[in-house]
């Protein structure tokens, strides 16, 4: 029997973990920008991934 995908937690693409060293240096490169950037932008915008990067692209 298959799987029941309705019951599943969802993922977490819509966020962004200051926490994690990997996801802050992946955002860092993405943007462009430095990783205490990337750490200073998540913590003042919360983990949001849309604000976090509307605020890293008026950076640049």
């Amino acid at each position: 029997m298959a799987d029941d995908k309705s019951k599943r937690g969802g993922a977490d693409r819509g966020r962004v973990s200051a926490s994690e060293g990997y996801e802050v240096a992946y955002f860092a490169k993405k943007h462009g920008i430095s990783t205490e950037d990337a750490k200073r932008i998540i913590k003042t915008h919360g983990p949001d991934r849309d604000a976090c990067d509307k605020a890293a692209n008026r950076m640049k």
